[in-house]
């Protein structure tokens, strides 16, 4: 038995909402307002709410913040009449928060609660600031990062491959901050380069054909929260003076504008770029890496932390199951398959691979099965030059491409390249001497 908390202020909704939840046997109590519901859960403990968004006297989601912090024991599922809903709850507040939409039948509450038992079964990973999974030493030392700039309101620049997860750390960030405005997202990328300062900045009517009415900047949009500037390096140079006048005086001017307006916001900005292809290629000016860089945050691939990987098949997993009220499992076989594995695209590519694979699988067999060929064609392509690099060459030659490989993996930090290899320092330092490529401090901590 759940005890339950319904929140909604349709009496004839509510009441026949009760009797159905009485008949599964669970205990019901039941507010029509945001005040009515405070109450109940200042009195009590709830395994489930049930929370309409639309109340006489606000909104559902401001219910949220009253739900106490008990390890996810409370899960709360919003009820809607609009589908489109979905995509904002989860990304707002993660996996312990769901949504049906009206109208509610026997069955889909049924399936709900036999959701939340399959969950226990599964013992669900933990969700570290409401985001990240992994229990591994490299995760903690992100997380540690994560909590200390998060006490302060520094600009963070994310750094790390493709599909490591930027956005999500960056979700994290500003979890962690308790900031009182929104997350505001944005891929420099994906902007015309003629449009990107009205994103940034917004624009005044009139001030551009096709400007028909005034328009807030993202900067606006994220007034006592948090800017997220994605692919922040394919920003066009030119138009960098102007983002580095905003850092640096909290003034914004709209595009058009006569004035300038105060704006109040966190940057987290993200590159997969390394800090010497960012100087190679003179993409960011070095003034605005300084003001956007103040607190840099490496995120490990997910070849550095395989340790993480069962966790997360299992949190993916138990997404799709309560989505589609299924009850896969994974073998453990195939959970070595994917251990084995580089994954050079990362937390995204493992994403993939399990979506894929629970779209193939039986339904009646409750077993997700990973093909033997699941590896992408990108990595297939990636790979395919290494299977003859070893053909007709010397030890030597293949010891000496091997370290360097290493040091341009490691981006030439020779202590964690020697850890890499399994081998001293001292011992890397003396093969790179004979190939004639040491040419730098031996302190053990160039590049790093």
């Amino acid at each position: 038995m759940a005890n339950v908390l319904l929140v909604d202020d349709d009496r004839a909704f509510a009441d026949a909402t009760s009797q159905l939840l009485s008949l599964l046997g669970h205990a019901v109590d039941v507010a029509d307002s945001v005040k009515e519901a405070q109450k109940h859960l200042a009195d009590g403990t709830y395994d489930r709410i049930f929370l309409d968004l639309m109340l006489p006297d606000g909104s559902g989601f401001h219910l949220l913040d009253y739900v106490p912090n008990n390890s996810g024991r409370t899960k709360v599922t919003i009820i809607t009449g609009h589908p489109s809903v979905k995509k904002h709850v989860m990304s707002l507040y993660g996996m312990n928060v769901n949504y049906l939409i009206k109208p509610i039948d026997f069955d889909q509450l049924k399936r709900l609660f036999e959701g939340d038992e399959r969950s226990r079964d599964q013992n669900v990973p933990k969700k570290h600031f409401g985001e990240l999974i992994g229990e591994s030493p490299v995760m903690h030392r992100l997380y540690g990062m994560i909590q200390r700039v998060a006490s302060s309101d520094a600009n963070v620049m994310l750094m790390g491959e493709r599909g490591v997860g930027k956005g999500v750390v960056a979700r994290a960030i500003h979890n962690a901050g308790r900031t009182q405005g929104p997350m505001v997202a944005a891929n420099c990328g994906a902007f015309a380069p003629e449009l990107i300062g009205s994103e940034l900045f917004g624009h005044e009517k009139g001030a551009f054909t096709g400007a028909i009415a005034r328009k807030e900047g993202l900067f606006e949009q994220a007034e006592n929260g948090t800017l997220f500037l994605d692919e922040i390096t394919e920003m066009p140079v030119t138009l960098q003076p102007t983002l580095l006048r905003v850092l640096e005086t909290q003034m914004v001017t709209r595009v058009g504008g006569t004035g300038p307006l105060p704006v109040k916001c966190r940057v987290i900005s993200a590159t997969n770029r390394t800090e010497n292809q960012i100087v190679d290629s003179n993409c960011l000016r070095e003034d605005i890496y300084y003001r956007l860089a103040v607190f840099p945050i490496h995120i490990p691939p997910l070849r550095e932390r395989v340790e993480d990987i069962p966790l997360l098949v299992q949190s993916f997993l138990y997404e799709l199951n309560s989505e589609n009220g299924t009850a896969f499992g994974i073998r453990e076989e195939d959970i070595q398959k994917l251990l084995s594995y580089d994954w050079p695209g990362n937390v995204r590519e493992l994403r993939h691979t399990i979506h894929r694979a629970y779209i193939m699988s039986n339904p009646s067999d409750k077993t997700l099965r990973i093909p033997d060929d699941f590896c992408s064609p990108f990595s297939r392509r990636r790979e395919a030059p290494k299977q003859t690099a070893l053909v007709g060459r010397t030890i030597d030659e293949v010891e000496k491409e091997l370290i360097m490989e290493t040091l341009r993996k490691y981006n030439n930090n020779k202590t964690k390249a020697a850890e890499v290899l399994g081998v001293s320092v001292k011992t890397l330092y003396n093969r790179l001497s004979s190939y004639g490529a040491d040419n730098e401090d031996k302190t053990g901590k160039t590049g790093s």
